[in-house]
């Protein structure tokens, strides 16, 4: 047997280029001490932290794959919630930027994310239409909210009751009791998608945006429960709301109500608009932590800031008006007005100003610092942030820009990649502008302007660039002072190619005119300088019939391929511009390709998605390969190697072999179309371009790559996906209604159920032996040696049940329930027989109690029809009973404890405030005499 090729594996090295996606929003995030200061911004699979005073990333909050899609920032400031693409959610720790805790529970991208005001409990909207509630404390699922028909756009809890409120692009908001997890009331007032909403003037007030200029404000009232049991129905729902809360009115717009008046919790009716500028839909509405401002912004440029006035403030402006009533009453010598003067909304909830950035708004955040500035974050959608204070003393308040953040990426597609022939600096271009970075640090060390750059290439001696541009023109660049030297007219249309020719005395451009034209390097003397300057000197054209897409020179440079637009490529003599080949078989297009270093391959890729590899001796097609899903974009082959890589609109990089027309490896990492890629002369890196605006550097490892290796891991891939996309397990008893179950089955949740069933059956197998062994221990009438098993010897010998306790205590708290409800009932009898075992010794009560009221929930029916178990859940009724009980005493114990502290605390630190406030007066007193005494001296 012959020896299988060895490749060797390319991995992700990093990701650059991009200041923040514009797929989430952005927010405020306290760190080291600083709030106002810090921005947390989506960057594709990770999140930056930005330092908007210094313009620098402070730390990386790593992702998997997917895309994040969401973020909130919890109260403490110590935490921030990621939510992804693929419905998981993450909680990052701010201090040392891991994640602790994972929830999997939607089925779709995580649309909304809202933590309670104490942060124990974190609550998220997706796509799938459904609302979950996460402990994040306890790191687990509490329960599934069911009934909206359409995307989640805001989840707000609220502070007061434990209720919560979900608007969707179903056109509905409804309110949740989270008491009985079931929706008590839906507000229909909404003609078309609820794309926003928030709490104002101590929960009282709900604002709603959608997808008209109007703001829609919203009274909400409070109906207190009726404890009486006795009292009739018509006395109680007379009682439990505040006066003239059962007067229907043409402005309620409660059309759904519930069927017992005496179960409603909240009364809401609609008090009037607020009109925006925006004639479009509202995309993000939001206030700062403090309710005092509101803002909000559609799908332009401009954010518009309104102050809300608080209850002093309204009562202050009350009396005002009153005063000026009276007054006017009282020079018309009318009666003093007897009905009370009412505020407008509009005098309630004051337009502020409006805050014009520099491109499309996509989301923003509000702070308001201690010196009474309103900080505005914006994250613009062409790779910006921008930062604007908002001086509220002043007259007329004007909005200030303080900080941009744009060194760190293009503001539109980078379209062209090239290297630097000593594999160090990176070019890349786009609509505006031309950037040179450092591939070892990855920071921009020349931005340069330009027009619409199509191709791109560094001169020999990699000191200068060229640019070919969509308007035809050739522009020259010098690195050093980063300025642009010159600029050509050399097409009439777009210069779509460009290729260095191997003697590297010149390049061949390809346009849009039909023409392919040859270019030589000169030096021509510069009229402001004595010494000469680099310039480019036109000297062959090739006319052709159709537009030139692509341009490549064969390493010999003797024979030049052209691709045109009628989707073949031709292949030319260069000295004397003679047809030699004419490649077709594409049915697309020819977008790229690429000629191997000695000469014997041309690969095409084209907007037909194959890949077809040429011999270049007779023009022969050795292998056509479906390489992509969309159009190939780029194709270029490894230096001093037959292996090349292709780039495609399917968002993936791929690695193939075109001696053995095999697949090496797929390089995943783009979340959009990419573009464009470039290799590094010496072939160990690869750097690639696309639409989600970040640049992904690609490094050559020494490990090896097994096909066969590469295939298998592919399979469980596929398998792992499948089972994540099979349908839910069915929970005896459940109603399938409003709620459900938080988690959701996924791959690991299948891991921690296998690992639990080997668990239990090492158990059973040990019991067997141990069984066994005492019994030729007592025929024997002495002692035998127990063999212990290796598994048991590694955990430091311990008892079979003691290691079923460690596997199951290693399972993730979000995942138990998911776990325990894909484990077969045979299991559950000796996992109930080893739960008593456990409680009686007092280990992990919680957690046993958990799962153990979960098994019975699910299980009822077989646990109480099976005789067997009878006396084991007697026995773990006694047990649990008296070991939660202890738990509490002592829990209560605790706190008893802490609470004396705190209050012993608060008087120590009473009585030194009072000491210190003591000495500074008697101190101040000395100052003040001493400094008498010397003005009578002088005197």
């Amino acid at each position: 047997m012959g020896l299988t090729r060895q490749y060797l594996r390319y991995e992700p090295a990093a990701l650059f280029g991009l200041v923040a996606s514009a797929r989430a929003g952005v927010a405020f995030v306290a760190l080291r001490g600083e709030r106002g200061r810090y921005v947390a911004v989506p960057a594709c699979e990770h999140v930056f932290v930005w330092d908007t005073r210094k313009g620098e990333k402070v730390l990386i909050l790593k992702g998997l794959k997917q895309q994040v899609s969401c973020l909130c920032p919890s109260p403490d400031g110590l935490h921030l919630a990621v939510g992804y693409e693929d419905g998981a959610i993450r909680v990052f720790n701010l201090l040392s930027g891991e994640s602790a805790i994972t929830f999997n529970g939607h089925r779709a991208a995580v649309t909304a994310l809202q933590y309670d005001h104490l942060g124990g409990r974190l609550v998220s909207g997706s796509k799938d239409t459904e609302v979950i509630v996460w402990d994040v404390i306890n790191e687990s699922g509490l329960y599934r909210l069911k009934g909206h028909k359409d995307v989640i756009t805001q989840v707000l809890f609220l502070k007061e009751k434990n209720l919560l409120v979900t608007c969707s692009k179903d056109t509905l908001v409804k309110w949740w009791d989270l008491d009985t997890q079931h929706c008590f009331k839906t507000l229909v007032g909404h003609r078309a998608e609820v794309w926003g909403m928030a709490l104002l003037s101590q929960e009282k007030r709900l604002i709603t945006g959608s997808a008209d200029s109007e703001l829609r404000v919203w009274n909400l009232t409070y109906i207190q429960e009726v404890k009486d049991p006795d009292e009739p129905e018509s006395k109680k729902s007379k009682g439990s709301s505040s006066p003239g809360a059962e007067e229907k009115t043409e402005e309620d717009e409660t059309l759904e109500l519930d069927e017992h008046p005496e179960e409603r919790i909240v009364k809401c009716s609609k008090v009037g608009s607020i009109m925006r500028e925006g004639r479009d839909r509202v995309v993000t509405l939001g206030t700062d932590r403090m309710g005092k401002f509101l803002a909000c912004h559609g799908t332009d440029a401009i954010l518009e800031v309104f102050s809300v006035l608080s209850e002093e403030e309204i009562q202050k402006k009350l009396e005002k008006k009153m005063k000026k009533a009276r007054k006017k009453a009282k020079q018309n010598s009318e009666e003093e007005p007897e009905r009370s003067v009412e505020l407008s909304l509009q005098e309630e909830i004051q337009r502020v100003t409006s805050v014009k950035a520099s491109s499309k708004i996509k989301s923003f955040d509000l702070i308001l610092s201690p010196k009474g500035e309103l900080k505005m974050v914006l994250l613009l959608q062409n790779n910006v942030i921008e930062l604007y204070n908002l001086d509220l003393s002043a007259q007329v308040p004007q909005a200030v820009r303080v900080s941009r953040i744009t060194i760190g990426g293009h503001r539109s597609d980078v379209r062209t990649l090239a290297f630097s022939s000593d594999n160090i600096a990176i070019l890349s271009a786009a609509a505006e502008s031309v950037k040179i970075w450092n591939r070892s640090t990855l920071q921009c060390i020349r931005t340069m302007e330009c027009e619409y750059a199509l191709c791109s290439l560094f001169v020999p001696g990699d000191r200068q660039v060229i640019l070919g541009t969509k308007t035809g023109k050739l522009q020259l660049y010098d690195l050093a002072s980063g300025s642009l030297i010159e600029t050509l007219d050399a097409h009439d249309g777009a210069v779509w190619s460009i290729a260095l020719s191997p003697d590297q005395h010149g390049f061949v451009t390809g346009g849009a005119d039909k023409c392919v034209k040859f270019w030589e390097f000169e030096l021509v003397k510069d009229e402001s300088s004595v010494q000469k300057r680099l310039s480019m000197k036109h000297v062959r054209i090739l006319q052709l019939d159709e537009d030139v897409l692509c341009v490549r020179y064969s390493p010999n440079q003797k024979l030049l391929a052209v691709s045109l637009l009628d989707c073949t490529v031709k292949v030319f003599y260069v000295d004397t511009l003679k047809f030699f080949l004419s490649l077709y078989g594409h049915k697309l297009p020819v977008l790229c390709m690429d000629i191997c270093y000695d000469g014997t391959l041309i690969a095409t890729g084209s907007a037909d998605r194959n890949v077809k590899i040429w011999g270049l001796d007779f023009g022969d097609c050795h292998r056509s390969l479906f390489a992509h899903d969309d159009s190939v974009m780029y194709l270029q082959f490894v230096p001093k190697s037959h292996l090349f890589f292709t780039a495609g609109k399917d968002n993936k990089i791929k690695q193939w072999d075109a001696d053995k027309f095999e697949h090496i490896q797929t390089l995943e990492g783009h979340h959009q179309e990419v573009w464009c890629l470039a290799l590094s002369p010496n072939g160990d890196y690869v750097v690639s371009a696309s639409h989600d605006k970040s640049l992904r550097l690609w490094e050559r490892t020494r490990e090896p790559l097994i096909l066969e290796e590469e295939r298998e891991m592919q399979r469980e891939a596929e398998y792992e996906e499948s089972v994540a996309k099979e349908e839910q397990p069915v929970v005896a008893g459940e109603r399938q209604g409003e709620t459900g179950l938080a988690g959701k089955k996924t791959i690991e949740t299948i891991k921690a159920a296998e690992r639990i069933m080997e668990a239990i059956e090492l158990y059973r197998e040990e019991t067997a032996k141990l069984k066994e062994h005492n019994a030729i221990c007592k025929a024997a009438g002495k002692e035998v040696p127990f063999p212990v098993n290796p598994i048991l010897r590694a955990y430091g010998n311990i008892t079979p049940s003691a290691y079923v306790l460690e596997v199951f205590k290693k399972v993730k708290s979000s995942e138990l329930e998911e776990a325990l409800l894909v484990l077969p009932f045979s299991y559950v009898p000796d996992l109930l027989r080893l739960f008593n075992e456990y409680i009686q010794q007092g280990s992990d009560v919680e957690l046993l109690c958990r799962a153990l009221l979960f098994l019975l929930k699910i299980h009822f029916g077989q646990i109480t029809s099976n005789q067997m178990l009878v006396t084991v859940i007697e026995n773990l009724k006694k047990t649990t009973i008296s070991r939660v009980s202890e738990a509490r005493d002592v829990l209560g114990f605790n706190m008893a404890g802490l609470q004396f502290l705190k209050r012993e605390i608060e008087a120590k630190e009473e009585v030194t405030f009072f000491a210190d406030a003591t000495e500074r007066f008697e101190e101040k007193k000395r100052k003040r005499k001493k400094k008498e005494k010397m003005v009578l001296a002088m005197l």
